[in-house]
């Protein structure tokens, strides 16, 4: 069913709305694929925070208009399925993993930071860790040397414990 002006408008602006708040664009031809597996696709896009949407090329290409997504335009040809995300990587990780089990879900492209990506920088912005995981690292880094002074400061006064210890007085 084809969409009169008023609807295509509304969509383009929803779209340029969700564009101005996310950092990637991952794009992916869908071709093939069931409802089914489209289904569990966005649920799985749902659960990381991802807007994903199937829309026409043009009024994509209407949406990402001025926008750091717009150098992207060149890879949206065929039908494609555009996943929108705030977090640097959940768009690209979504499809990405969704990809690899299923073979009709095929990467084209995308954008990130104003620079266009092919399907191997899809794939490459996929395999860093999540916001959440980076944070744990970082935390992890920062707590281990303040562990491993503690432990050293255990075991200079365990050390100087033993060695003061008052001996015990031979028995008269």
């Amino acid at each position: 069913m084809s969409l009169n002006r008023n609807e295509k408008a509304a969509v383009v602006d929803g779209v340029s709305a969700q564009a101005a708040r996310s950092q990637t664009l991952a794009l992916a031809e869908y071709r093939g694929l069931t409802v089914a597996h489209l289904d569990t696709l966005r649920r799985q896009a749902r659960d990381k925070g991802v807007y994903l949407h199937v829309l026409k090329n043009t009024l994509a290409r209407r949406a990402v208009a001025g926008t750091p997504f717009e150098v992207a335009s060149d890879a949206m040809v065929g039908p494609l399925i555009y996943g929108f995300s705030e977090d640097a990587v959940a768009a690209a990780k979504v499809v990405a993993d969704f990809a690899k089990g299923n073979d009709k879900l095929v990467v084209k492209g995308g954008a990130y930071a104003g620079k266009a990506l092919d399907a191997n920088g899809i794939k490459a912005l996929a395999a860093i860790p999540s916001r959440e995981v980076l944070i744990a690292q970082v935390a992890g880094l920062l707590k281990s040397p303040i562990q491993r002074m503690a432990g050293v400061l255990a075991a200079v006064a365990e050390k100087k414990g033993g060695a003061e210890a008052p001996a015990e007085a031979p028995a008269a």
